[in-house]
């Protein structure tokens, strides 16, 4: 083995544990950032359930369907700047 490359090795050791990814202790703002989404639509849903079955506020179930409507929209608007940024690296030259 040449001692360039273990030198080389030696060096590299300590950096390689800071460019390991790490889990943040909250779960990372995407993830609480899905469960709030989840939520909101399962609360519209549940409204709408109530509505239908029992005859609910209809006042609620407006503002639930309104809450989910808005939660989907800027779903949507995330996804398509994700993929508008994954096709912007994808034209980039190598």
């Amino acid at each position: 083995m040449d001692i360039r490359q273990s030198l080389a090795a030696q060096a590299y050791q300590p950096l390689r544990q800071t460019t390991q990814p790490t889990e943040t202790p909250d779960g990372g703002a995407f993830t609480q950032a899905v469960a709030g989404f989840a939520e909101t639509v399962a609360q519209g849903e549940a409204q709408a359930r109530a509505a239908m079955t029992t005859g609910a506020d209809p006042h609620s179930l407006v503002t639930a369907l309104a809450q989910t409507e808005l939660a989907v929209e800027t779903a949507v608007t995330i996804r398509d700047r994700v993929v508008e940024a994954y096709q912007e690296i994808l034209r980039m030259p190598v």
